[in-house]
Formats: structure tokens, C-alpha cells, sequence
């Protein structure tokens, strides 16, 4: 349904032009949901935003193949781009105060892209528009759709993203850290809605996020990234069980669990800029392990074990 690879995201700035996600590549079948997990600045959104073709002005796809259902994605003219958004791919944004528009209705955003993308009339297009507020759970939807994102509560707001989202039933969802402004109840409804909704429509989602515990409630495979690159993948139950890059165990170690006693672990240091990264491992600067060689040569992204693939020097000395 939707295959990526060797994707190269290039970024134009002040210190040069620098590729902020580097030989990326992951797969999404129907009803699928991969995870891509890391700190800020490691490449995720950059990613997500890669996956639509709407990267800002400074960056650019500078390698690479995306496809959806077989068609290659970065070829399509502007036209038939904008016909793909919303119809077979959706994004859902990290914050909806900003990604929707403040001077149109929830209703008549919606409507919108219905227009364009089923070619209906106006009343068909806003009955949609409430049909979907009330498919995502919208206290009384067909108020809801005649008001403004500002006079809606945060929790409110990510219902009307998704089901902006979801309004031409697109067959992919890109969803990019969609719980993160929302209080812990409202993140496990709002989880729980998109996963019903997944179920029933049978979508590929991929789900940008920092949070390991919502990776272990929804994902089927993950993708740990770091300075730009995959330094992890394998499923969700795999890799929880028998994490093998350091940086993974270390996102591990920073999760609470329960009542335990046990001190929260913490990885020293900070993610190095893209302009300025180690001649070898780009994570060696922060790791307990590292060696000579991690210092000097960058492990390359192999499969570690059967569906396990990491790029660790470390692992192959064990």
C-alpha cells in the first residue's frame, strides 16, 4: 500500500545543505500500523511531512522512491498531488490549533476537501462533514461543525483533525504525535478512536511519536530513528523484548513503570546537529558501549535476526 526507499530528505540552511533523513525506507500494509519513535530532531516529522509532499521551502527529497498502491508518489505532477491528499493518503498534525484554519467552520473545512475529492454538491458535502464529526465521537456534531477551531476544547480539536483526516476515507494515515498537546485520558479516547476507525476502514497508518508507551498499545512494527537514520526495526513485541541498539534500550529505560521503585534511566548528551555529526556511529558520543570502531565507522542497517534489524557494532561483538 505504501512503500518507501532510500529516501533522502535535503534541508538548505545557514550552515550548508545537510540531509535531515537519510536511506530512509518502510513499508505499511492495510490495517497495519508502524511506529516511528526517536527524540525530537532525530527526523521524524521531516519524514511525515516527506510522505505527502509537503515538506517547507527549505527542504526537499533529494533521493528516493514513494509509492502508493504501486504508483511513484514523488513523479505525480502538482494536480494529480493534490487529487492523492485526502483521497488515498491523510495527514493528522501534531497541533490542530495550527493546522486548521481559524477563519472557516470545522464543518466547512471538512466540506471542503469532500467537494474536491468526491465532487458533490454543497449539502452532500456538509452532511458529510457531519457524518464524519459524529464517526469520531463529536459531542453534538452537527453544532460542533458550525463553530470556529478557537471555540473548541483541545480534545475537540484533534476529533475535528482526524476527521478531517478521514472525511474521503483516505487508505493511509499519517499521523504525526496526534496525543501530544492532550491530557492522558483524552490520549488513550483519542487512540482508541483511531484504532476503531482503522479496524473498520481497514487504513495503513503511520504513526510519528516520542512516547514508547503508546508505541507498546498500538503498533504492529517500529521504527526507532536517530540523527536522521534507522538504527532499529522489528515488531512491537520484538523489539520491547529484545531491544538491541543502545539508543533503544536507553528510550526504554526512561519509562515509568507502575509503581515500581526501580530509578528511571537517562542517555547523556543531546542529539548532534545534522551539520555536525561523528565520523562513525552518530549515537557513539553518548553511549556506554561504544567502541574504537563505533567511533571511526558507521555500522550499517542489517538484519540482526530473523524481522530484527539494527545498526549496532555493539551487538555484533556480543
Amino acid at each position: 500500500m505504501l512503500a518507501v526507499e532510500g529516501l533522502n530528505v535535503r534541508i538548505a540552511s545557514e550552515n550548508g545543505a545537510f540531509d535531515v533523513v537519510s536511506d530512509m525506507a518502510l513499508s505499511v500494509a492495510a490495517g497495519e500500523t508502524v511506529c516511528i519513535v526517536g527524540e525530537s530532531g532525530c527526523g521524524k516529522s521531516m519524514t511525515a511531512l516527506a510522505l505527502l509532499r509537503l515538506l517547507p521551502e527549505a527542504a526537499s527529497v533529494a533521493a528516493g522512491k514513494i509509492e502508493i498502491d504501486g504508483k511513484d508518489f514523488l513523479a505525480m505532477g502538482q494536480h494529480q498531488v493534490e487529487d492523492y491528499r485526502g483521497e488515498k493518503i491523510a495527514m493528522i498534525f501534531q497541533e490542530p490549533l495550527t493546522a486548521l484554519n481559524p477563519v472557516l467552520t470545522i464543518g466547512e473545512q471538512i466540506a471542503e476537501g469532500v467537494r474536491q475529492h468526491r465532487k458533490v454538491g454543497k449539502k452532500q458535502a456538509w452532511a458529510r462533514a457531519v457524518e464524519v464529526l459524529k464517526l469520531v465521537q463529536m459531542p453534538d456534531p452537527a453544532r460542533r461543525a458550525t463553530q470556529y477551531p478557537h471555540e473548541l476544547s483541545g480534545g475537540m480539536r484533534q476529533r475535528a483533525m482526524i476527521a478531517l483526516a478521514l472525511a474521503c476515507e483516505p487508505r493511509i494515515i499519517v499521523a504525526d504525535e496526534p496525543t501530544t498537546a492532550l491530557d492522558v485520558t483524552i490520549q488513550a479516547q483519542i487512540l482508541g478512536l483511531i484504532k476503531d476507525l482503522q479496524t473498520r476502514l481497514g487504513t495503513a497508518q503511520v504513526l510519528i511519536t516520542h512516547d514508547l508507551g503508546v508505541v507498546a498499545e498500538v503498533a504492529d512494527r517500529v521504527i526507532v530513528m536517530y540523527a536522521g537514520r534507522k538504527v532499529e526495526e522489528a515488531s512491537v513485541t520484538e523489539l520491547f523484548d529484545n531491544p538491541i541498539h543502545p539508543y533503544t534500550r536507553g528510550l526504554m529505560g526512561a519509562i515509568p513503570r507502575g509503581q515500581s521503585a526501580e530509578r528511571l534511566t537517562d542517555i547523556p548528551g543531546t542529539v548532534p546537529p545534522i551539520w555536525n555529526l561523528p565520523k562513525g556511529c552518530a549515537f557513539a558520543p553518548r553511549c556506554p558501549g561504544a567502541s574504537a570502531r563505533c567511533l571511526e565507522e558507521r555500522p550499517p542497517f542489517e538484519e540482526k535476526s530473523p524481522g530484527h534489524f539494527a545498526a549496532c557494532w555493539e551487538h555484533d561483538n556480543v
